[in-house]
């Protein structure tokens, strides 16, 4: 895609923002903030990649990122926020007041996944941590570092430009999004009775598009998602003599295969639904036939009534294989985990007018959701209208190089995941930035 960027382009995007919103006083210059934006980045760039670089090669999964939190409180301490720490468990909630205006909450997520990073990079992380019990390596390769650095960006420059807003910047540092739960832990802690209610919202998401471009959508743009655990029952005993036990890992290992017809032959096959198992676990030895498999997975759906279909299918298919074993009734545990999160339509066009304006062709408006889940929707339901967007991070010439090749792409999650943080974290700092401005900009 080109990047058409010329003041005369922008100029004229920018009026097409203003037809787009009637209601407002004023639009934002988009040409001129950006232009301000940029001169800051110019300046701090240096900061923000050795951040990143730090966080990357020393990660903390959810509910321990103590270490990681202390860094973005320090930053934030240091631009002039107050900010608390230790908000449920290990969130931070930085505050910064310019004035009468809105109040804007910009959040990030400070946890890492329980995986072996495997990209080579110089900086990459070789940081282990307990998690279940057992001790396991960790890695940001979600893209949550992207946005730390992309998150104190945007703060340092907004204060850089504070004569050219007015209102409440309420910065959070979620923890443990991977687990579905931080938002909830903040929110349950008072973060909307300790701290001022958001009068909007905005949060951003790394994926493996093309960098410099970023992609919005009003309406639902995630799944719901529920954690699946079932421990399918036996009897052990010697490998060498089945017909004296119960076995529960050909228990588990029917369940994984068979669960899948009740996508395929259950569900609207235009319907979106989605059963992973991800993790089994069972047995010590070769030679021993165990008496308990461990088997957890996840759900994901947009549709209540696609989901109620899944989960149910999900039990009768559990206690079916168990029942042909001759087994146990096996425990089935569902627990619903983060729910769709749903974009204020009138804000979504505001904010996708303003990237319009400053990113041309680079920013796309997305026509259908995305199957992963995530817990800012919590803060929504709490009652603040938001916008979630998503930036490119991955070169585009190796993405073509690999389409061209039929070579598939790292995506989030996999351990060869590796945004480029130059220019990502600058078109993150930016659109982010703009957003902000556009909602608080002093009339």
């Amino acid at each position: 895609m080109s990047h058409r960027s010329s003041a005369l382009l922008c100029s004229a995007l920018a009026l097409t923002a203003l037809a787009a919103a009637p209601d407002r006083a004023a639009a934002l210059d988009v040409p001129v903030a950006k232009a301000a934006i940029t001169t800051e980045l110019d300046h701090d760039y240096p900061k923000l990649d050795a951040l990143y670089k730090d966080i990357h090669a020393h990660p903390e999964l959810g509910f321990q990122e103590t270490a990681t939190a202390a860094k973005l409180a320090k930053a934030m301490r240091a631009l002039g926020f107050t900010v608390t720490e230790g908000v449920g468990k290990t969130g931070i909630v930085a505050i910064y007041h310019n004035g009468p205006g809105p109040t804007v909450l910009v959040r990030t997520e400070l946890d890492a996944l329980p995986m072996e990073e495997k990209t080579g990079l110089p900086y990459a992380s070789t940081a282990k941590q307990t998690w279940n019990g057992k001790e396991t390596f960790v890695d940001h390769s979600c893209g949550h570092d992207i946005h730390m650095a992309t998150w104190v960006g945007t703060a340092t420059a907004l204060l850089s430009m504070k004569d050219k807003w007015s209102g409440t910047l309420m910065f959070v540092g979620q923890p443990s999004e991977e687990l579905v739960s931080g938002a909830k832990a903040m929110i349950d802690d008072g973060l909307f009775t300790r701290f001022p209610k958001p009068d909007y919202g905005f949060a951003l998401h790394v994926g493996p598009g093309p960098y410099g471009g970023v992609a919005y959508k009003p309406g639902v743009i995630s799944s719901n998602s529920d954690a699946l655990e079932i421990d399918f029952k036996g009897r052990g005993g010697h490998g060498s003599m089945p017909s004296l036990t119960i076995d529960p890992v050909m228990e588990a290992a029917r369940f994984v295969v068979d669960v899948q017809s009740v996508i395929s032959r259950e569900k609207d096959p235009a319907a979106f639904g989605v059963v992973t198992v991800g993790a089994l676990q069972a047995g010590s030895a070769g030679n021993i036939i165990p008496d308990h498999a461990l088997l957890r997975g996840t759900i994901r759906t947009y549709d209540p009534k696609v989901r109620e279909k899944i989960l149910a299918g999900v039990r009768r298919t559990a206690e079916a294989v168990a029942a042909m074993a001759g087994a146990p009734e096996p425990d089935v545990t569902i627990d619903e985990g983060g729910k769709a999160v749903v974009n204020d339509a009138d804000l979504t066009a505001r904010t996708g007018a303003v990237f319009k304006a400053a990113f041309g062709d680079k920013a796309v408006e997305e026509t259908s959701p995305g199957a992963a889940s995530e817990d800012y929707s919590e803060f929504i339901l709490a009652g603040v209208p938001s916008v979630y967007f998503s930036l490119g991070g991955l070169d585009p010439q190796m993405l073509a190089d690999a389409r061209k090749a039929g070579k598939p792409v790292p995506a989030n999650h996999s351990p060869f995941f590796a945004p480029v943080p130059e220019p990502t974290i600058r078109t993150g700092v930016t659109a982010m930035t703009l957003a902000v401005l556009d909602v608080m900009e002093k009339k």
